[in-house]
């Protein structure tokens, strides 16, 4: 049966006795249709949702086909305590043969109107900060839209689109640490052995995270885990999270907009790189990825047993916080755009260990700014004040408005160009290697100069 018959044909299909009517272990695609769900973009679908990923787990893998509408899920329903409790939604675990979503442009859409924080017992918000001791109800419309876990088949996912409809909670006390520390995310990758690859999947407007990525922490040669086209937008605590995983290669994706809606939390980062829980986070690649006008930092790499990532023409911009923080070692910009400032990239005695930027350009240009705005760190377009063996190699600081050349203790600059418009004196300090040419007030002081330096048209002695 062709494709197009088969969703036309199981739309018709009432959704249990479909259901049924499936034979263990079948290689049927399967929709949401052939459980129950409309997708009418009214009725909640829910249900029919968690029936076809139970069918799914049951037979260990297999093919979901949506078709482009929007199904409204998250609904949430009373418990036997009279409390409301969270839907689930798609929850696939321990599937050992090839798992595969056709999105096919579908859009999962949380209804409005459903209770997301701490609440009293009568339904209002416990205002505040509140931790598990302070008592209350943590509610919350579903903890992923879809989780998959333990999976040792190939796992495939695309064209789907994940929406949040935060904006549309209803928004109850703050809990944990820092904002609202309570699951409710898009699509979690856990601990899956198998290959995975997540294919221009939209995941945007979630009380929590876009995109979280809890990956296997041991070599799985051969294996590749590709995450493309992906964009997380207008989240409320990430855009993704990485707290554990090797190998994973994103490219063209795109992480925006993090906390800027209803319900926002800390970090609140296009990307957090942070390896929890015993784990490390190794060997990641990310190439022609953009992080833009995120309320905390485009990406931050600060805590956790994290190394060795690579980026490659990716865009980092500061609108409201800092560009980029990368506090890790073996952390790599090959031919990456930062606009607004640079901070605490990771130093090191030895060089192997440092941040490095090769071909990357820094820039203070509000013009490259998707708002119009920048946040720069005492006008600095780079804070290095603990950067010992950080290179710079052949990057150009280009700084026409009023940022200021980086306050630096330490780096390595080698064959970079420098200049800045404004009239604060620069404190750029390091070692100088190969021809390096630097215009405005800059004060070098005891920089070690290994190759040629020329600071406003005189070139200075070597020293070193």
């Amino acid at each position: 049966m062709h494709r197009r018959d088969l969703l036309m044909a199981s739309a018709m299909l009432p959704g249990m006795v479909g259901a049924r009517a499936l034979s263990a272990g079948s290689d049927q695609a399967l929709t949401p249709e052939m459980f129950g769900a409309k997708g009418d973009g009214r009725t909640d679908d829910s249900a029919a949702f968690a029936r076809l990923s139970a069918k799914v787990t049951a037979d260990g893998g297999g093919t979901i086909v949506l078709r482009r509408t929007t199904y409204i899920v998250g609904t949430q329903r009373p418990g036997r305590d009279g409390r409301l409790s969270a839907a689930e939604l798609m929850v696939f675990k321990g599937c050992a043969k090839p798992l595969t979503i056709r999105g096919n442009g579908a859009r999962l859409r949380c209804a409005a109107g459903q209770r997301y924080g701490v609440f009293q017992a009568d339904g209002t918000p416990k205002q505040g900060q509140n931790r598990r001791k302070d008592g209350g109800v943590v509610q919350r419309p579903y903890r992923h839209m879809i989780l998959v876990e333990q999976c040792t088949g190939a796992v495939e996912i695309d064209d789907i689109e994940l929406d949040g409809n935060q904006d549309a909670h209803v928004v109850g006390g703050k809990y944990g640490d820092k904002g609202w520390q309570i699951a409710t995310g898009g699509l979690a990758l856990r601990n899956n052995s198998g290959p995975e690859t997540l294919t221009n999947v939209h995941s945007h407007h979630h009380a929590q995270d876009g995109f979280y990525i809890d990956g296997v922490d041991r070599a799985t040669p051969g294996v590749r885990r590709r995450l493309i086209g992906l964009r997380a937008d207008a989240n409320g605590r990430q855009g993704m999270s990485i707290v554990g995983g090797r190998g994973y290669e994103l490219s063209g994706c795109s992480f925006t907009r993090t906390a800027r809606g209803r319900v926002a939390s800390a970090p609140a980062a296009g990307l957090d790189i942070e390896a929890q829980r015993g784990k490390k986070i190794r060997n990641l690649r990310l190439s022609d990825c953009r992080f833009a006008d995120n309320r905390g930092c485009g990406m931050v790499a600060d805590s956790g047993d994290s190394a060795d990532v690579r980026f490659v023409k990716c865009s980092f911009i500061g609108t409201s916080n800092w560009s980029a923080w990368p506090r890790k070692p073996g952390f790599a910009f090959d031919s990456c755009l930062f606009v607004g400032t640079l901070v605490h990239a990771f130093g090191d005695p030895d060089p192997a260990k440092a941040a490095r930027f090769v071909d990357c350009d820094f820039r203070d240009d509000p013009k490259l700014s998707p708002t119009g705005k920048l946040t720069m760190r005492k006008n600095l377009i780079a804070d290095l004040s603990r950067a010992q063996n950080v290179l710079f190699d052949r990057c150009r600081f280009l700084l026409t408005h009023d940022g200021v050349l980086p306050w630096s203790v330490g780096p390595i600059y080698r064959d970079c160009i420098m200049s800045q418009r404004s009239d604060k004196v620069a404190h750029t300090r390091g070692t100088f290697q190969g021809r390096n040419r630097i215009t405005g007030p800059v004060a070098i002081g005891r920089s070690i100069i290994q190759g040629s330096l020329e600071l406003n048209g005189t070139i200075l002695e070597r020293n070193g």
